[in-house]
């Protein structure tokens, strides 16, 4: 049985990488977002407006409570997942926790690609999303670098990453 959690900044390649990874290890694969929205009715975004961001992470971690005890998984979180309610603890003891570490250059150019599909990231100029990405990789790296495995997307190959997984078991 296997249950593999990635964390990391928005735009580090958690839903495309956690795709291909439950593929070529043949698990299935959950994006933990998706997950909420399915089971609210609603977006990301529309909750965090209706309810807050508090109300928000409480739905959070009772859907990563149950989607954790799903077998032979691969479980894509939100960027902030592993920052509230000890979560990151939580995955630690739940399964293999991977990081998928991306350098803030990296995350800019990726995440300014797509800033018209991120809404919290509208309206921000390129060093104001600068800035941005700065501030919250600060407070959340520290939790992000207590994952089992911390994967380099941009240096390594997702196979690297399956090996290492094999190696876990």
């Amino acid at each position: 049985m296997q249950r593999i959690f990635l964390i990391g900044f928005m735009g580090a390649g958690k839903t495309t990488i956690g795709k291909e990874l439950a593929s070529l290890m043949r698990l299935s694969f959950v994006d933990l977002d998706f997950f909420i929205e399915n089971r609210y009715h609603k977006t990301i975004r529309q909750i965090f407006e209706e309810k807050g961001e508090g109300a928000f992470r409480d739905m959070e971690q009772k859907a990563l409570q149950e989607v954790a005890e799903f077998e032979d998984v691969v479980i894509s979180t939100g960027g902030g997942t592993p920052c509230f309610h000890q979560n990151m603890l939580f995955m630690n003891e739940k399964g293999t926790t991977v990081y998928l570490k991306v350098s803030i250059a990296e995350l800019i150019q990726r995440i300014s690609l797509n800033k018209s599909s991120r809404p919290v990231l509208k309206g921000y100029s390129d060093n104001g999303l600068k800035l941005f990405v700065e501030e919250i990789m600060a407070k959340r790296s520290p939790v992000y670098e207590q994952a089992q495995i911390i994967f380099h997307t941009e240096a390594q190959d997702i196979s690297v990453l399956c090996k290492q997984l094999k190696h876990q078991k």
